[in-house]
């Protein structure tokens, strides 16, 4: 009769049957995370991946810059783009690198 006697919360003592089918449940529930938890290896190559992304990102743009210092223009293309259209003088340089000195084209951007 001490066995039928409810516990503290008032509830009757579970059989094993009840206490074997709720670990069953518990550890089904905790097969999922298990299976979620990432691969230490796939981390890595990820971030090796972006890495190395990043670095060709940065070499790109450094050829780039190397390019456009190469591309010869005249000062004064540069004062007058930059006093008509009231910009700063880099940025109306860059402009101007970036349509190979042509003053023109330059311009049409700027204005688009």
């Amino acid at each position: 009769m001490a066995d039928d006697a409810p516990d503290a919360g008032g509830r009757p003592p579970a059989d094993s049957k009840d206490l074997q089918q709720q670990s069953k449940a518990l550890d089904s529930l905790t097969d999922h995370v298990e299976d979620r938890q990432l691969d230490s290896t796939r981390v890595q190559q990820a971030m090796a991946s972006i890495a190395a992304s990043a670095h060709a990102d940065r070499n790109a743009q450094r050829l780039r810059e190397k390019e456009l210092a190469a591309v010869k223009i005249n000062a004064a293309d540069v004062d007058i783009i930059a006093s008509e259209l009231e910009l700063d003088r880099k940025v109306a340089e860059r402009t101007l690198r970036e349509h190979k000195g042509d003053a023109v084209a330059a311009i049409r951007s700027l204005l688009q």
